[in-house]
């Protein structure tokens, strides 16, 4: 109806006027909790590249083991399968218990959260190497560390791009839960706080920097994974 359709006007150009600020001057800082929402992305991608560079690494160096031995893949993919299932703040009190500090929890987190899809794919992609790519190795007599660097990743990394894309939206949509409960100055928790001040036009405007940034976080992981596959994809 007309009425319905100036309330929803009116509410539009309300959220607009409120949240202008916010929009207009993403880089102002009043203050150690009164800072523009840049700088809390900011703050909340520096968690993230923490915890989810510690599960790149750890992720495809697992990965690469249990992907070795066909028993092993077997044997612990049902463990990696349950723990993938496990949102994100459920291992909150369990990280809170352990370190007694915000920072390090929300980075555990992050990490427990997005190691396993690398684990699983790059399990996947070796798995996946030619049989001939190894026979290979075994006539050029490279040594393990060789092997890894010069047939495994390479032959395996359209997988553990896959598992990092994959990992990287976990360790944004992770992070931005755990900062909800720990506080901080992050864009989790702003959202939060805007909500316990029901400042809801505030909220509309941090889901889109929420977004964006994940958006550009997937496509700068795709962009690095093009480059060093050469643009080929895991089948």
């Amino acid at each position: 109806t007309p009425g319905s359709a100036a309330a929803g006007s009116m509410s539009a150009t309300q959220v607009w006027n409120e949240a202008y600020d916010l929009i207009a001057h993403p880089f102002f800082d009043n203050g150690p909790q009164d800072i523009g929402l840049a700088w809390r992305v900011l703050i909340s991608l520096q968690r993230v590249a923490v915890g989810f560079g510690l599960a790149a690494v750890v992720g495809v160096a697992l990965g690469a083991l249990v992907g070795q031995s066909i028993w092993a893949m077997r044997g612990l993919d049902p463990v990696f399968q349950i723990l993938r299932t496990v949102p994100p703040l459920a291992w909150l009190p369990l990280s809170l218990a352990a370190f007694r500090d915000s920072s390090p929890s929300a980075i555990f987190v992050i990490f427990i959260t997005s190691i396993w899809p690398i684990i699983i794919n790059t399990a996947v992609g070796v798995r996946n190497i030619p049989e001939d790519y190894r026979n290979v190795s075994r006539i050029l007599r490279l040594n393990q560390f060789e092997f890894f660097v010069k047939i495994m990743v390479p032959a395996a990394a359209p997988y553990i791009f896959t598992g990092l894309r994959i990992g990287i939206g976990l360790s944004w949509l992770a992070i931005v839960a755990a900062e909800m409960l720990t506080g901080g100055v992050g864009i989790g928790f702003f959202i939060w706080d805007a909500w316990n001040s029901s400042r809801l036009p505030d909220i509309i405007v941090a889901l889109a920097y929420i977004g964006v940034t994940g958006f550009c976080l997937d496509r700068l992981v795709a962009a690095v994974g093009a480059f060093v596959t050469r643009g080929t994809t895991a089948k």
